[in-house]
């Protein structure tokens, strides 16, 4: 599902004030930073804890793997400043023939200042232009209140709840689950025509013409 454009590492997401990229191996220690703290890595279903030596590095290689392979897309979520730092990961996996799942996390000390949102949306409006969708999945903890608002603000809707498996919390827990689906997603984002053309008469035609050609200095 994912296409060729996805595929390279030269892939980039921008929004206002972030930018989504692949991971790289540099990112390992910015990642074992937040991944390793406890509330980080009990609200998702993957981060072990403890953080396991060497945990970073294995999961942006494989990362760029499954980005390369075309399995999935994982970004780097960093800040656009002249050191880029990053303060999170955003991913989307298949989950089924025309469906994605949306995962997300944010580094503590960066949440609660829209990061999280901005990001989501970012990705969000990328799957639904660049892949062939219909819906993007996302399932969030129940005693996770704060990424239950992200999700609504960037446009999920809520389906129901229930007990989800998540491996690295060992076992089933209650979980409330969320979609977007793409008809919802166009009618959001209508698309752009082209404007309408302008007549000019021939006078105008080549005044423009003139104005756009270069002057020599002598």
């Amino acid at each position: 599902m994912f296409p060729d454009l996805t595929s390279d590492d030269i892939f980039r997401i921008e929004t206002k004030r972030l930018w989504l990229r692949w991971p790289r191996v540099a990112d390992a220690a910015a990642i074992s930073t937040f991944a390793s703290l406890p509330e980080t890595a009990k609200m998702t279903a993957a981060i072990p804890h403890p953080y396991p030596v060497g945990e970073a590095e294995r999961f942006i290689f494989q990362a760029r793997a499954d980005n390369a392979n075309g399995k999935g897309l994982i970004l780097a979520i960093t800040l656009k400043r002249p050191e880029r730092p990053l303060i999170g990961l955003v991913s989307a996996t298949l989950a089924g023939h025309h469906d994605l799942e949306l995962g997300y996390v944010i580094a503590p000390t960066s949440s609660g200042k829209g990061y999280a949102t901005e990001a989501v949306k970012g990705m969000v409006n990328s799957l639904f232009s660049v892949t062939s969708a219909h819906r993007i999945l996302a399932n969030v903890r129940a005693i996770n209140p704060a990424s239950h608002r992200v999700l609504e603000k960037s446009g999920f809707t809520y389906v129901d709840s229930g007990l989800d498996y998540l491996p690295a919390r060992g076992g089933l827990h209650p979980c409330d689950r969320f979609e977007f689906d793409r008809k919802t997603w166009v009618q959001q984002h209508p698309p752009r025509g082209m404007p309408p053309m302008i007549h000019q008469t021939k006078d105008r035609q080549d005044a423009l013409r003139a104005s756009f050609q270069p002057s020599v200095e002598s």
